[in-house]
């Protein structure tokens, strides 16, 4: 009798955990379930005719608004886009899978907001794929960002503000009227395999800016444009850069810092693995004399490539793109804890290392380690310049000659 008690108890209690099994599994399929919204069931017509722009705010909106994961589809066409903000914040986490192109208008007066693609105030975002054309031409020819303070407020390719928990994968972003990639007030997001191209005489066309954000990472990215590959703003924290490819254009920057009031502190930023090419500066931190105040700290840059690069390792306290700045002023942003360690490959000017510090706020434990760029040209020895800087160097060579 006990036994077939025990037996009817252990069967019970079998029948009740599949039954759990299975209540949980439909409750998990149904909350993880992904919706798609392809745009051309709103309206998107490909072609130079056509458009997306309602039929994408339409499909955004109408997925923003389901719970759960949702996905909108941008099929394998050109599609032209005018100027789109979107928004959040959404029931669930959101995907933008661009499978073709979306192309801006080419007159950069048909976008009157300084970001093209933008999206804002959103938990939970990720953007896959597809190609993101600027042309760019138009806007580049009417103004002189290159060698004037004064510059248009052209559009930017893509612009997220406000907006954490992100991932950009496989997206390529070329002939960007303005910067190509902005993060402002982002939190952990992960640029991962992207591609970003324009000419190296284009003007203003950072590849990917940041400010006021932190974990960021910035992986496997080819980067080829006419100013700073990457350029970290003010407030940025805990960022990596690793694995990037850069070239043509202005280098890896952190800065410029100092320009503006109220700048937070730049701290806990690595670049490692990278490799520059033909471009006119290398890693460098850069901040305004005479100007506002800042500080920089916890840098590190370590295993970068140098293939024919200009100034390869770069602290510019002096940074006056325009010549304007205060005859005889100094840099207000302190720069500590800064290394430059196995830098290798070969400059295109004799100056290998330029440490050009602030003499009111002098750069502290500066370590240069293991720095073996060479130079073959014909403008002299290889030389490097350090003022106002206490710099621990390691790995002498003869390049290192002046710090």
């Amino acid at each position: 009798m006990q036994k077939g008690i025990n037996y009817l108890i252990k069967k019970m209690n079998s029948i009740l955990c599949l039954a759990a099994f299975l209540a949980l599994f439909s409750f998990s399929s149904t909350i993880t379930a992904e919706k798609f919204f392809n745009i051309k069931d709103y309206g998107a017509v490909a072609g130079d005719k056509g458009g997306a722009t309602q039929a994408l705010l339409k499909a955004w909106a109408e997925a923003c608004a389901t719970k759960g994961p949702t996905r909108v589809v941008i099929p394998h066409a050109r599609y032209n886009l005018k100027q789109v903000v979107l928004a959040g914040p959404c029931q669930g986490h959101m995907t933008l899978q661009i499978k073709g192109t979306l192309v801006a208008p080419s007159n950069p007066k048909d976008i009157k907001a300084d970001g093209w693609l933008k999206f804002t105030h959103l938990d939970g975002l990720t953007i896959l794929n597809g190609t993101l054309d600027g042309q760019g031409k138009a806007a580049w020819t009417t103004q002189n960002c290159g060698t004037h303070a004064s510059c248009p407020n052209f559009p930017m390719n893509l612009r997220l503000d406000w907006v954490q928990n992100a991932l950009i994968e496989s997206l390529v972003s070329k002939d960007s009227k303005n910067f190509h990639i902005n993060l402002i007030s982002t939190v952990n997001v992960t640029l991962n395999h992207v591609t970003i191209s324009a000419p190296g005489d284009s003007p203003n066309t950072d590849g990917i800016h940041l400010a006021r954000s932190s974990k960021v990472k910035i992986l496997s990215t080819k980067i080829g444009t006419g100013d700073d590959c990457i350029s970290i703003g003010d407030g940025s924290q805990d960022i990596t850069v690793k694995g990037v490819t850069c070239g043509p254009g202005h280098g890896i920057s952190i800065g410029s810092l100092g320009k503006f009031d109220n700048e937070a502190p730049v701290k806990g930023v690595r670049i490692s693995k990278c490799t520059l090419e033909n471009t006119t500066n290398g890693i460098r931190i850069k901040s305004w004399p005479g100007m506002k105040k800042g500080a920089a700290s916890d840098i590190h840059f370590t295993d970068i490539n140098m293939k024919n690069v200009s100034f390869p390792v770069l602290i510019d306290q002096l940074y006056c793109p325009w010549g304007n700045c205060k005859s005889g002023t100094t840099s207000n942003v302190k720069i500590s804890d800064v290394t430059f360690e196995n830098i290798h490959g070969t400059s295109a000017t004799p100056t290998i290392v330029k440490l050009a510090c602030s003499k009111h706020l002098p750069c502290e434990n500066v370590n240069v380690n293991g720095v073996t760029v060479t130079y073959s040209g014909n403008l002299g020895p290889a030389k490097s310049e350090c003022t106002n800087v206490q710099a621990h160097i390691t790995g002498r060579t003869e390049s290192l000659r002046g710090c």
